[in-house]
């Protein structure tokens, strides 16, 4: 079974708010100015913490004119576009983190990142970054894991495109090297994703089968996917952000502006908190509200032994007369004695 535990000060497990993650990716548009102004705008929503993404160009692949280091898939946001090229645009600058990440102190919210090499790992622990995420394409590279899991800090992993085998090999894989807090977040490999695709159903059956805490990297639109994730157990959701999708940037497509994130930390705990456990009956909450059923009242006044019938009785607004369910059976009976209209009926004056 999952167990909760602590990133930073907040606790990650289903009797707690959901964690969510404000990830800024390249959507600082090769400005640091702008950068700084993102993490302000996260922690104003109420995101719990910044995530960054950890590589250069150079660490991610090589400068080469053959077909397959370009982006072919037409439908692609990036089509057409060298992998060297885009990296180089979308990376964060190294020596900007540590002043983001401050920056995210400075307004009591996390700041971690995506390693994608063992380089990045090494860069990011001199910071002492709470924990370390791995993103969905990397989450068969079982080396980076290792390396990951022995600086022993929580591990956020992208599931993506990973089969059960390769999830199996990567928990394993982690668990072995020291990890013991995991995180599995179910992730769909489009950018953006489609609901269609999104299959969150997926979310319980990771945490049956791997015992870890579970969320969402969400790459769809809007917050529909991320609050229908906390209802089957998701208890971190990562989504892409940004200060306004207009100013373009490598992800800003689909990257939620201020007032949809302020949304999605109020509408996932909402959900959460919604869940609650299998209830029938009165709640303390409602008691109030019984008098609002309705019950049976004399609503013409009535002399002793006169006959109850549907002119003198009737089923109305407020519930403190005999139950409707028993109109049938009162009807035709005498008065037992005089009542004015506007008094419930109770068994004392059948």
């Amino acid at each position: 079974m999952s167990h909760a535990f602590k990133i930073g000060p907040h606790f990650i497990g289903a009797a707690h708010p959901p964690f969510v993650i404000a990830e800024m990716s390249g959507n600082h548009n090769q400005s640091l100015d702008r950068a700084l102004e993102i993490v302000e705008a996260a922690a104003k929503t109420g995101a719990h913490a910044l995530k960054l993404q950890t590589y250069t160009a150079d660490t991610m692949t090589i400068d080469a004119p053959q077909p397959e280091f370009s982006i072919g898939d037409k439908k692609s946001l990036w089509s057409g576009e060298k992998l060297y090229d885009l990296y180089q645009k979308a990376h964060t600058p190294w020596e900007w983190h540590e002043p983001i990440m401050k920056h995210a102190a400075k307004f009591g919210m996390l700041c971690f990142s995506t390693p994608f090499d063992d380089t990045a790992v090494d860069f990011l622990e001199s910071l002492n970054v709470p924990c370390h995420k791995i993103a969905s394409f990397e989450n068969t590279d079982l080396n980076l894991i290792r390396k990951v899991a022995r600086t022993g800090k929580p591990m956020i992993i992208s599931t993506g495109m990973a089969s059960i085998a390769e999830l199996d090999e990567t928990v394993r894989a982690a668990r072995e090297a020291g990890a013991k807090d995991i995180v599995l977040l179910k992730c769909t490999s489009t950018y953006p994703a489609t609901p269609e695709n999104t299959n969150l159903r997926t979310i319980p059956h990771l945490r049956e089968l791997f015992g870890c805490e579970v969320g969402l990297s969400d790459h769809t639109m809007g917050v529909g996917a991320a609050v229908a994730a906390v209802a089957f157990g998701a208890t971190v959701i990562e989504k892409h952000f940004t200060l306004r999708r207009a100013d373009g940037g490598v992800d800003s497509t689909f990257s939620l502006e201020p007032a949809e994130m302020t949304a999605l930390v109020v509408e996932t705990e909402r959900a959460r908190l919604a869940l609650g456990g299998i209830s029938y009956g009165c709640t303390a909450a409602e008691r109030g509200s019984l008098q609002f059923r309705r019950s049976i009242y004399v609503v013409k006044d009535i002399k002793e032994g006169e006959i109850l019938t549907r002119e003198n009785i009737r089923c109305i607004r407020p519930g403190l007369g005999l139950p409707p369910k028993h109109y049938e059976a009162v009807l035709g009976r005498p008065a037992r004695k005089a009542a004015v209209r506007g008094t419930p009926l109770s068994w004392n004056l059948v």
